[in-house]
């Protein structure tokens, strides 16, 4: 992961809100806001935060096929391929 840049205090989100705007635009990291020295919230674009919950939905995917796997409740791909097979000459 690299080193965490862009940190800002929250004061200075208030008053520098359309410059942050411009910022993710232009180069697309994130800012780390600090509140009372702590770290508080996370500003990102919309692209980044929408390549995000598509790889998130991606990941959960796989984990839930990884899980029927692990259970039992799959196919292997002989048995997938012969049940395409039928279907397909089942319509001819």
């Amino acid at each position: 992961m690299p080193p965490i840049a862009n940190i800002k205090s929250i004061s200075y989100l208030k008053s520098h809100a359309a410059q942050i705007s411009e910022d993710l635009a232009l180069n697309g990291n994130p800012f780390f806001i600090t509140q009372n020295g702590d770290a508080s919230m996370v500003i990102e674009s919309v692209k980044q935060f929408q390549e995000k919950e598509a790889l998130i939905a991606a990941l959960k995917i796989m984990a839930l096929g990884e899980k029927d796997r692990l259970q039992g409740k799959c196919l292997s791909a002989a048995d997938s391929r012969a049940q395409l097979r039928a279907v397909r000459e089942s319509r001819k």
